[in-house]
């Protein structure tokens, strides 16, 4: 009997580029590790959790936008369909959009792309029980999936991207950039990205959201040392570190740190390497960028989309914005 997925032990290869990035980054200063490591099989279901906190208004109100207005969105497209999720969480809210074709007796391809096997497995188990909809799955990278995924679209079937969540905010604004101008180089002449972006709001909501009373937030940042511990064999002492997240207005993000309690020293083994930290010295392990409804948009046109129409959540300030790649 082999092990699910998200028990398994990770693979050689995916161990050797932690440990080189690890390595890497954790020389710079100040020093940081890619966001993309929060979300391993425990880190999927810590980010699940933090999504239904009350403090966390991001999901339910995407879920909303989605809710009202996904017959609009769909309507934009003639059969078949392809749907594209770039990171697909649980794939509740692309399931929306799915029922909305079934209503319509339309079937849809659907391909998720995520690397994080729990959230692949969780999207999969809430799309397969949907009669009208095929689902692929794609353990790999956006830009990785995506170019699967256009491959294997069928015939002349329009292709809509979705990348939900602000995830987009996760991204520093030149690599956002880059990052939607290779999108828009993927899709084809009718294709179109559904994007979700978290606006500006007062401070304190900001921090509730990324620093929550439950402590759910500060666990799913410091998973970062037990899977270092885990799979570089490293000695972090979780006691030793604090989660601390900050709006930096400057440069209108969220960032979240781990923050060195004492002077130590901490060996990671598979990075081949041991690294100082003074007292009250980070770790930059995310930056999440707000933004106004208007920058959403200009961002899309800069990438070579045209913009279809954007919907606001006025009460959580968040958007969905519809890009067409024609």
């Amino acid at each position: 009997m082999s092990l699910p997925t998200s028990l398994a032990a990770p693979a050689a290869e995916s161990v050797r580029d932690f440990a080189t990035d690890v390595r890497r980054d954790l020389a710079l200063v100040p020093k940081q590790i890619q966001s993309k490591y929060l979300y391993d099989g425990l880190g999927s279901t810590l980010f699940e959790a933090i999504c239904r906190l009350p403090w966390y208004r991001i999901t339910r109100a995407e879920a909303r936008l989605l809710s009202t207005f996904a017959p609009q969105i769909v309507s934009a497209f003639s059969e078949p369909l392809t749907l594209v999720e770039l990171g697909c969480g649980s794939g509740e809210k692309l399931a929306m959009l799915a029922e909305v074709l079934r209503a319509r007796r339309r079937h849809v391809a659907v391909h998720l792309i995520d690397i994080s096997p729990v959230a692949l497995e969780l999207s999969e188990r809430t799309l397969g029980r949907l009669q009208h909809v095929s689902v692929v799955g794609h353990r790999a990278t956006y830009e990785e999936g995506l170019r699967h995924a256009a491959a294997q679209r069928v015939g002349d079937s329009a292709m809509l991207v979705l990348f939900l969540g602000s995830n987009l905010g996760n991204f520093d604004p030149p690599a956002a950039h880059d990052f939607l101008s290779r999108i828009r180089g993927s899709l084809r002449a009718g294709d179109a990205l559904l994007l979700g972006a978290d606006l500006v709001k007062p401070e304190s909501d900001l921090l509730l959201a990324y620093d929550d009373p439950l402590g759910v937030t500060a666990a799913f940042n410091k998973n970062l040392l037990v899977r270092m511990n885990s799979e570089l064999l490293a000695d972090f002492d979780l006691e030793l570190f604090d989660h601390r997240a900050v709006w930096n207005a400057r440069e209108s993000r969220v960032e979240m740190h781990l923050v060195s309690r004492a002077d130590q020293v901490v060996s990671i083994p598979r990075a081949e390497t041991s690294v100082r930290f003074a007292p009250g010295e980070p770790i930059w392990t995310e930056s999440s960028y707000k933004y106004t409804p208007e920058d959403v948009i200009q961002r899309g046109r800069l990438a070579g989309f045209l913009s279809l129409d954007q919907w606001v959540d006025s009460r959580a300030r968040f958007a969905l914005t519809l890009f067409s790649a024609d």
